[in-house]
């Protein structure tokens, strides 16, 4: 039988140094292996030495959570729209998914590189739209991460009609449901081979 799975905290005390040797994600001070993680506490006798003493070490449950940085590429899902901006939930990095969704906001002005003060959200985007975006500024606690999509890569890659249907983009600023033939506006990204789906 396996024995329990021992978890610790940054700081705590694990052993002295006549019962083990220090390894990965522990540091020794006043003759003690403290653990510098936060994970699962791991004791292994190296090569089966007698003599040896087990290097004691500390492992992470999970690696660390990927975090949109600024001049990423990220791929999001519209959540709300007003007159002023879009709010949305970032999916993905680059093409990694992340364990949880952060918020950003693409404001009127980050939507497109020409004619800034012409653009109209609600012709840009609409909840539930799938979209690719740069982040531009980091957010914190309170505010979102902001976001662009002015460059012709970025913007809506996937948009249902109302029909529920997945629309075809027909220009850089319009999409068309293949089932009713109404168009929509929105701000079509030219889509890089790369990130289509073969």
């Amino acid at each position: 039988m396996a024995p329990p799975v021992r978890y610790c905290v940054p700081g705590e005390r694990l052993c002295n140094l006549e019962e083990g040797s220090p390894g990965s994600g522990t540091y020794t001070r006043h003759g003690y292996i403290f653990s510098s993680l936060a994970g699962c506490l791991t004791k292994r006798s190296e090569n089966g030495a007698v003599k040896e003493l087990p290097v004691v070490s500390v492992m992470r449950e999970t690696e660390s959570q990927l975090l949109p940085d600024v001049g990423a590429i990220v791929t999001c899902k519209v959540s709300s729209i007003n007159s002023r901006f879009a709010k949305v939930h970032i999916l993905y990095v680059g093409s990694t998914p992340l364990k949880n969704s952060f918020r950003g906001t693409i404001r009127k002005e980050d939507v497109r590189a020409t004619e800034k003060d012409k653009v109209e959200i609600y012709k840009s985007f609409r909840p539930g739209d799938i979209v690719l975006a740069k982040v531009i500024s980091l957010g914190d606690a309170q505010s979102n991460y902001l976001l662009t999509t002015a460059e012709n890569e970025l913007g809506v890659v996937v948009a249902h009609s109302e029909s529920g249907v997945q629309m075809v983009p027909i220009s850089w600023c319009e999409m068309q449901c293949p089932k009713t033939h109404t168009k929509e506006f929105r701000k079509v990204a030219r889509v890089q081979p790369e990130f289509l789906q073969t």
